[in-house]
């Protein structure tokens, strides 16, 4: 049976409207509702969903960020992961910690743990990335499943069906892989309250990024964030003649 390495990460909740901080650095984070990101609850729902098919052995959740990620571990721990692991990273360098980094611990992590599988969210609503999956298989040279909307793991093969632009895309993998997961994967469960109680007790080890051997320093540098523009009023046209001489006017034709 297959050990699955699954991430989760702490973003801001998606129902929470977006604010620019005034100097332009970056979003308002302080005093802002934060939850699991959503394609990371799929992921882990889909790790949860293998194990009780009797086809995976153990479920290792792991989350990069400041102390506050703690919560998220222990939301994916209440949905049914074994046991998770914190890589501790402060608040003030995470900001540094982009895709390249993140898979780069996660490499390591797979190493360590003799992993088989890692389920990653397909892209986190922050930062839309859409990169630390692909990064991590080929730090670690495996085979990879993007945009999963369908999962089977027989023995040491997946296949995967996967969402591409104009329908669909069967792949088979040879384990160990790297799956990140789509939003037509499955539906995540809700936590019940006796699964709650019992995280409390589940086992969370703390790590930081140096015990991995990996550094903390991106190559990017953000150089300004602005709300996105106004969106102009648009017009109404009585007839098709006006709509082409509108079209004409402002350069569209």
């Amino acid at each position: 049976m297959a050990r699955v390495l699954v991430g989760v990460k702490r973003v801001i909740d998606y129902a929470v409207k977006i604010r620019v901080k005034p100097d332009k650095s970056g979003v308002v984070t302080e005093g802002v509702k934060h939850s699991m990101n959503p394609f990371d609850e799929i992921a882990v729902e889909e790790a949860i969903r293998l194990k009780e098919k009797k086809l995976a052995s153990e479920i290792v959740a792991v989350t990069c960020g400041p102390t506050q990620n703690q919560e998220t571990l222990r939301t994916a721990l209440a949905m049914g992961a074994d046991r998770g692991i914190h890589v501790e990273i402060p608040a003030d360098q995470c900001a540094k910690a982009g895709p390249l980094q993140i898979s780069k611990i996660f490499a390591k992590l797979a190493e360590q743990e003799k992993a088989d599988l890692i389920i990653l969210g397909k892209q986190a609503i922050d930062g839309d990335n859409n990169q630390t999956a692909q990064m991590t298989a080929a730090v670690l040279d495996w085979a990879q499943g993007t945009f999963a909307s369908e999962l089977k793991l027989e023995g040491d093969e997946l296949t995967v069906v996967r969402e591409v632009d104009g329908g669909l895309e069967t792949v088979k993998l040879k384990m160990p892989a790297v799956v990140s997961a789509d939003l037509r994967l499955n539906e995540p469960r809700y936590a019940t309250l006796p699964n709650i109680m019992k995280a409390k007790k589940k086992k969370v080890a703390k790590i930081s990024p140096k015990d991995l051997g990996v550094e903390i320093a991106s190559s990017i540098e953000v150089v300004e964030v602005t709300d996105p523009p106004q969106r102009e009023a648009g017009i109404k046209v009585e007839s098709t003649e006006e709509l082409v001489s509108k079209l004409k006017e402002s350069g569209l034709v």
